[in-house]
């Protein structure tokens, strides 16, 4: 089953609500009584400083797939060129006000569980329990041979070991354009040495999923089951273009459970949505949570 699309575009621009402040309040009241699972997409995270594919004003990318990844190994060299810049930009940045609204809601009862399609951790950095990354994490390395994992910290020093300067080279050009999977704009990689498994000599990769690639079936069943037992759906920062996270929009929908949503522009699942807000997550989910934590809201 392919997941993701390359055809990556910005998304038309919309105009944003211009009631912030009441749109969090409509929010807030329907949250309240209800174990709400939360999906997060790349759209949470652009105030982290990590960019996303799909946001009005947002630059045309042409990302990795997974069949580029395996063609050839001259591929898998420029991308690893690539990701060696492009990780640590990632693994720099801190969690925004939207990641830690949605720990609050956690706290509070509220959020009984997140399903993430990003791979920057940051919701763990925030510290929401038990996450589900669908697309991996940035932080680990994968063998694809023999299935080994190491740090990506580690790996990191052995791939500075074997290109010495490299990373000083090019930062001293000037800035580095970053992409939302921890990939950087870079033309020049030189000399850069690619480095296989230590274990086997396989082929090392990011332990994400790259676009073409499947999900892990036993992921998307946890996250099922996670939504299954919840009250209701709530997604922020996703436009929801490709499968792996629309089908828990249709699943929500489906099984009766209301369906809400915070993304700036349009989502393929804006027509089934009992509330769909148009405005920045950082924005919205801190006062619903604030709301919530005071309490003004009540169900009837």
């Amino acid at each position: 089953m392919r997941t993701r699309s390359t055809a990556w575009t910005p998304a038309p621009a919309t105009v944003a609500d211009s009631d912030p402040t009441r749109r969090a309040e409509e929010l807030a009241e329907l949250l309240t009584g209800r174990r709400t699972v939360v999906l997060t997409g790349a759209g949470i995270s652009t105030s982290s400083g990590i960019p996303d594919y799909r946001s009005p004003g947002s630059p045309s990318r042409t990302p990795m797939t997974i069949d580029a990844f395996l063609a050839s190994s001259e591929n898998r060299r420029r991308y690893w060129a690539r990701n060696h810049l492009g990780w640590r930009h990632m693994d720099a940045a801190q969690p925004n006000a939207a990641h830690r609204a949605i720990t609050t809601l956690q706290t509070q009862g509220v959020v009984s569980g997140v399903i993430t399609q990003n791979v920057d951790m940051l919701h763990m950095k925030a510290g929401s329990h038990a996450a589900i990354d669908l697309h991996g994490s940035y932080a680990r390395v994968r063998c694809l041979d023999c299935g080994s994992v190491l740090s990506r910290h580690r790996h990191a020093e052995a791939l500075e070991a074997a290109n010495p300067g490299f990373t000083r080279r090019v930062v001293s050009r000037g800035a580095i354009e970053v992409a939302p999977d921890a990939d950087a704009a870079l033309e020049d990689i030189g000399d850069f040495v690619m480095l296989d498994c230590a274990e086997c000599g396989g082929i090392l990769k990011p332990d994400i999923v790259y676009f073409g690639e499947a999900v892990a079936k036993e992921l998307v069943e946890h996250a099922y089951a996670l939504l299954d037992e919840a009250d209701a759906l709530l997604i922020a920062g996703s436009s929801l273009t490709v499968m792996s996270g629309l089908r828990f929009a249709r699943r929500a929908a489906s099984t009766g459970k209301p369906l809400y949503i915070v993304n700036r522009g349009g989502t393929r699942a804006d027509d089934l949505a009992e509330l769909k807000i148009d405005h920045r997550c950082e924005v919205i989910l801190p006062a619903v949570a604030t709301l919530i934590e005071t309490p003004r809201c009540t169900r009837v």
